[in-house]
């Protein structure tokens, strides 16, 4: 049974038309690198760069106070005046750290260590996912509602209810590579998708299509391989790579 409180998130890839987005839900215990893998899960990520999660504190309990004072708007714009400064929490897997901190003012915390239940917990509060450093991918992530459901089995967490857009392409220059990527497979002609056709292994390639029953499969089973290759250093299975790369649909 679902013994802890449920939260809700909606996850949107940033800066990238249509809006690739996930609304899913996952037990309010799990720790904030355990996040990270399920939107891996969810978004097509290979597990093959590192990642952090950056938590805007200070916008997160100003959000707080609006729900709270929200019908003392003099208070409440007092409160938002003395708590103005901005602070930016920063949780990353236990290693690696110091080569790729952005400046002294983000505090650096171990994903693996650190609950969700401890750094979000209200309505409409925010965090930005970010994977590979080098392509840049951030998904912004919105804390929805918290549900409180005893009946629910504990093995359907986590599940996601909705979403739109097939993921990220690895490597391939971020968002942007990810928009030219779209371009060739929609014109189906020319260099450039004769030359994603080879680099990629296929001939076609929807970027608009989300399957939800595929989604809440790979969330159950990816999240404890990508938790052996980022905290154990372990190198997946052949059964573990047979299934990410989705050889129960051949």
């Amino acid at each position: 049974m679902a013994v802890h409180p449920i939260y809700q998130f909606r996850a949107e890839l940033c800066d990238y038309k249509p809006k690739m987005w996930r609304t899913f839900q996952v037990a309010n215990n799990i720790s904030i690198a355990r996040l990270g893998y399920i939107l891996m899960s969810m978004f097509e990520m290979e597990a093959s760069h590192l990642f952090s999660f950056e938590v805007p504190t200070q916008l997160n309990l100003n959000n707080y106070f609006r729900q709270e004072y929200r019908n003392d708007k003099e208070i409440l714009a007092k409160i938002i005046d003395e708590t103005r400064k901005e602070e930016v929490v920063r949780f990353q897997i236990g290693h690696d750290w110091e080569e790729y901190a952005v400046d002294d003012n983000h505090k650096t915390y171990d994903a693996a260590k650190n609950k969700i239940k401890d750094i979000v917990s209200g309505y409409g509060d925010q965090m930005v996912f970010t994977y590979d450093f080098g392509d840049g991918w951030h998904i912004h992530l919105f804390f929805e509602d918290i549900i409180i459901d005893k009946d629910l089995p504990g093995k359907e967490l986590p599940r996601v209810l909705a979403g739109a857009g097939y993921g990220i392409i690895e490597n391939c220059g971020g968002v942007w590579g990810l928009k030219e990527i779209a371009k060739a497979f929609k014109s189906k002609k020319g260099r450039k998708y004769k030359e994603f056709c080879e680099w990629l292994g296929v001939e076609e390639l929807d970027l608009l299509s989300f399957d939800v029953e595929d989604a809440n499969l790979r969330v159950k089973k990816i999240p404890r391989i990508y938790t052996d290759i980022y905290e154990k250093m372990l190198e997946p299975t052949k059964q573990s790579i047979d299934f990410l790369e989705r050889k129960y649909k051949k």
